[in-house]
């Protein structure tokens, strides 16, 4: 009798879930949006996320709050966001690291992707590069891995830190090509250009858009991008892909994600809007102004990147035994 009153209970609850999902979507947004960041102002997802959420603010006609909330290597930011009611009224703008890094990172995570959010879209895409100093012996890709193979561990490769997307980078470099460097983690991307730009390191893994100044004033040069596509800021730089070095594909991006359980028809609704926002010129120059792309998905899309990569980057830390700080 209690699994049939169960079953019954369960049918009803999910009935009426599906009346009640349109009939939120209908009346959604009734009052102020947030959208969790898990950095510090400042950074590729505070930048998102205020870029998007200032356009949803036009087109709904409630503001949408962006809230940082760094610390504990993002965990802070994706754990809030995980436990958020899934009502539509809390967001998180995260990064690639977020979603697809630190669950290889890290034994003991708070949150777990797939049970805790659901997939809404891509936002933004930052290329990372293989760069080296102006002055440097290196001047190709080739000219660096016949460097590591002569002389293994000793060829200094700078990045913004330990367990960063570059770092995987640099240990994906040396296991497809047989080779070994010497990681040197900087405290942040600003620092590590500017110690390749005064020529303290020979090489170091960037984005591009923290390199750019230094290549721009000829201090430094840009060896290959980490993505398997051409940059659009710059398609004559070639692709380590294109040098030789396999498989290699790796890239600072952000992603919009909501609670696990909130209604479909307001996922669709979110959706539908930043794809259309993402499309708008001025918001392609917002984004472009800092060296990155926009990149709208669908939420099948974003799910299917992060199940990949995910599974690509596991094996490179293992492989690596790359450890965070």
């Amino acid at each position: 009798m209690r699994s049939i009153l169960a079953v019954l209970i369960s049918t009803i609850a999910s009935a009426l879930a599906l009346i009640a999902g349109p009939a939120a979507a209908q009346t959604y947004p009734a009052k102020p949006i947030h959208i969790l960041v898990p950095y510090a102002p400042g950074g590729i997802a505070d930048i998102a996320a205020r870029i998007v959420g200032a356009k949803l603010t036009e087109a709904w006609g409630q503001q949408v709050v962006v809230e940082n909330k760094p610390g504990g290597n993002g965990f802070i930011a994706m754990t809030a966001a995980a436990k958020a009611a899934p009502d539509g009224y809390t967001l998180v703008m995260a990064t690639g690291g977020d979603l697809t890094l630190s669950p290889a990172l890290f034994k003991d995570m708070p949150y777990d992707v797939q049970r805790d959010f659901a997939f809404v879209s891509l936002v933004s895409d930052a290329p990372l590069v293989l760069a080296a100093h102006a002055r440097s012996p290196f001047n190709s890709v080739a000219d660096v891995i016949a460097a590591a193979k002569a002389q293994p561990g000793r060829i200094s490769v700078a990045s913004p830190g330990n367990g960063s997307t570059n770092q995987i980078v640099i240990e994906w470099m040396a296991l497809n090509t047989g080779t070994q460097f010497q990681h040197i983690p900087y405290k942040g991307g600003a620092p590590a250009a500017a110690a390749l730009a005064a020529g303290d390191i020979p090489l170091a893994v960037l984005a591009s858009s923290s390199i750019a100044p230094q290549v721009k004033a000829g201090r430094a040069r840009v060896l290959a991008v980490t993505m398997a596509r051409h940059s659009k800021f710059n398609p004559e730089w070639p692709t380590l892909q294109e040098q030789g070095v396999k498989d290699v594909d790796a890239s600072n991006w952000t992603a919009l994600l909501a609670p696990k359980g909130t209604p479909q028809a307001i996922i669709d609704k979110f959706h539908t809007e930043i794809v259309k926002i993402l499309a708008m010129p001025d918001i392609k120059e917002r984004f472009a102004a800092g060296g990155v792309e926009t990149v709208g998905s669908s939420p099948a899309e974003l799910e299917t990147r992060v199940k990949q990569e995910a599974a690509r980057l596991l094996v490179i830390v293992q492989k690596a035994s790359i450890k965070p700080d």
